[in-house]
């Protein structure tokens, strides 16, 4: 949340090791979502209400510029993974910019389960007002229903749950980390969580428990049945869109006063062993801030780094016109490649080349159906494609991480754009998780030019397909490429020319003040 000139990150966190366990809320202050300087933990256990656990939720800025949290607290260890109730927690000092002291009245817990699944209830949303309400939602299950429940305050301390939820789904499994909140229907700027008025659509995004992977869709908010309806053109269940197809859960976004922009946040978890996890001192990082809009097509979502990003930027790269051949790598140096952004536009003569998308596929399981093809057919030959960059390189290339895309031609003459972050070659260390994810691109392929972006940080490449239309991460840990033994390429492994129309590469530089 932002407050008084301070950004807030409040975050799960174990304070005593690199493992999941005694949750707190950890508390980080920032003025630029760059540089972030750690306080002492904002919410502990200590009270009957969260004793076991102080688990997640969001904040909300009340009238008078008044903060208040909700999170889960664990009252009990049984039910497995715990007994879940809801309470808040406001300031102990509202002139402190920093809010460094939280209390946690004895009037919680202020939504308790009654006929809800106990050990399935967790993780309120960030609060909107209408119709002389706040309303929040509450994720959880009901057998494998994925239930977001919807619950009524006038004051936000006594919470009626509604009749009916505010939306479900069955065969989703347990709804984690919950998020609703509106987008203008033109332009990028974001809108006050309780935006009710003008061009807006709703997102609601939820984090699947079952699968370890998240999916939003886009609809509409009815204000007066206080129900929220996917429209058509959203898939409602696994198969539908995710902000983020790799390494990515438990987001969530605020809006940002300061700037009118929406920001969403995203969790990556480890790649590596929990033995090596243990071994570094830490696990889990959150990934760099995204500005977030909906796509002018009204279908998905649009996300891009925060301009902010743009700081820590230091000596540049460009190439401009750089052909590639069937299996031509070219070599960006001068820059830091283990610590890097870069920013490219492919463009190509023809579709003709373009392989055949077989028929076949349409047997995998559909909502992981690109991460499925890009395991068959990662970097091989192909027509038009696989190009883009191999990532985190060696020397003699026995690790990297290709990021790249490959064009399908499919039976009814329309194409299919892949976009692939393939950690299977990434590391000669076996023992670390190396999926080969992706996604596919909505775009149109008539000016036969696609733009890709890869934030590059030791472990993670962060990459972005097309302005933000497709976003994909992977934490790597290659053993080789590492420091300034790690090499960027471009590539190309198709029998279709491409040409690097422009390359715009920087070492990125380290935050003055790291958490």
């Amino acid at each position: 949340m932002y407050y008084e000139g301070y950004y807030h990150l409040f975050y799960q966190y174990n304070p005593k090791g690199a493992v999941w366990g005694n949750i707190v809320w950890a508390h980080s202050v920032s003025k630029d979502l760059i540089n972030w300087i750690p306080l002492k933990p904002a919410i502990e256990p200590s009270k009957p209400f969260d004793k076991y656990g102080c688990w997640s939720g969001s904040a909300t800025i009340l009238p008078g510029n008044k903060p208040v949290i909700l999170y889960t607290g664990i009252i009990a260890k049984k039910p497995e993974p715990g007994y879940q109730v809801q309470n808040y927690a406001i300031p102990a000092n509202y002139s402190d910019p920093l809010l460094r002291e939280w209390i946690k009245p004895d009037n919680n817990p202020i939504v308790k389960p009654t006929s809800e699944n106990v050990s399935a209830f967790r993780d309120p949303t960030t609060a909107w007002f209408n119709n002389g309400h706040w309303k929040m939602t509450v994720g959880s299950k009901h057998n494998q229903r994925g239930i977001v429940y919807l619950y009524r305050s006038r004051d936000f301390i006594k919470w009626t749950k509604a009749k009916h939820t505010l939306h479900d789904k069955k065969n989703t499994g347990m709804w984690e980390c919950p998020d609703f909140f509106p987008v203008s229907t033109s332009g990028t700027n974001g809108l006050e969580t309780s935006t009710l008025e003008g061009g807006i659509k709703h997102v609601l995004k939820v984090s699947l428990d079952l699968t370890r992977f998240e999916y939003y869709t886009i609809g509409t908010y009815n204000t007066f049945k206080d129900k929220y309806y996917p429209d058509s053109t959203s898939v409602d269940g696994w198969a539908g869109l995710r902000y983020d197809y790799g390494n990515f859960y438990a987001s969530k976004t605020f809006f940002d006063p300061a700037q009118n922009r929406r920001i969403l946040w995203g969790w990556a978890n480890e790649s590596s062993t929990t033995a090596e996890d243990v071994a570094k001192g830490w696990a889990g990082i959150q990934l760099i801030p995204r500005t977030v809009w909906l796509d002018p097509s009204g279908k998905q979502l649009v996300q891009w780094p925060i301009h902010e990003l743009k700081t820590l930027r230091g000596h540049k790269v460009q190439k401009i016109n750089v052909k590639l051949n069937k299996g031509d790598t070219v070599e960006v140096k001068g820059i830091t490649a283990a610590q890097a952004d870069v920013e490219a536009s492919f463009t190509f003569s023809s579709l003709d080349e373009a392989e055949t998308y077989d028929p076949e596929w349409s047997k995998l399981p559909s909502e992981n159906l690109a991460l499925e093809i890009c395991g068959i057919t990662g970097t091989k030959q192909g027509g038009l494609g696989p190009f883009g960059f191999l990532t985190l390189a060696s020397n003699k290339l026995e690790e990297y991480t290709p990021v790249f895309f490959r064009v399908f031609k499919t039976q009814d003459n329309k194409h299919k754009i892949l976009m692939c972050s393939d950690a299977k070659p990434s590391s000669l260390n076996k023992a670390t998780y190396r999926p080969s994810f992706a996604g596919f691109v909505d775009v149109d392929l008539s000016k036969k030019k696609l733009a890709l972006k890869s934030l590059i940080d030791h472990s993670v490449v962060e990459s972005f397909g097309e302005g933000g239309k497709t976003v994909i991460t992977s934490r790597v840990y290659p053993t080789l490429a590492v420091d300034e033994h790690a090499h960027l390429y471009l590539f190309n492994n198709g029998t279709e020319t491409i040409t690097v129309e422009r390359l715009d590469a920087w070492s990125m530089k380290n935050p003055r003040y790291m958490n």
